[in-house]
């Protein structure tokens, strides 16, 4: 590896999300290509919601529902090969709903090049058994 890479890698890797937690990795497969060659946006965000929806459990102790996600913006294109690594962080829990940040990064095949490729915010809802909206329990 040259000089000029090394520091890129450095440089990459220093801008990973310190402050979120790192809730899952998974490699994207052929079957989850759209006709450009690039991972399904879709494929991205279902598992955006699933990190976020464990986060949510976590933090509720217990089920939870997405209602919302705001602000999604593809940066760039998820590869197969790639290990797409989602990282959370609970921003805000109000009595029955929460915020998560959700970052989605992808570490580039054969490398340790980690780039942002998307980020959103998920609101949650903890519901009871019955699906009605309960109380979140104090941190």
């Amino acid at each position: 590896m040259s000089h000029s890479s090394s520091a890129n890698v450095a440089a990459t890797l220093k801008s990973l999300p310190a402050d979120m937690e790192l809730v899952l990795k998974v490699i994207p497969l052929p079957a989850d290509v759209n006709a450009n060659g690039d991972i399904f946006g879709g494929w991205v965000l279902s598992r955006m919601d699933q990190a976020g929806g464990i986060a949510g459990v976590e933090r509720a102790h217990g089920r939870v529902v997405t209602i919302t996600v705001d602000a999604m913006k593809f940066i760039r294109p998820v590869r197969v090969g790639d290990v797409l690594e989602v990282y959370t962080l609970v921003e805000s829990v109000g009595r029955t709903s929460m915020k998560i940040h959700v970052e989605a990064w992808a570490r580039r095949f054969e490398t340790q090049i980690h780039e942002k490729v998307t980020d959103a915010n998920f609101t949650f809802v903890a519901i009871d058994a019955n699906g009605k909206p309960r109380p979140i329990p104090p941190a």
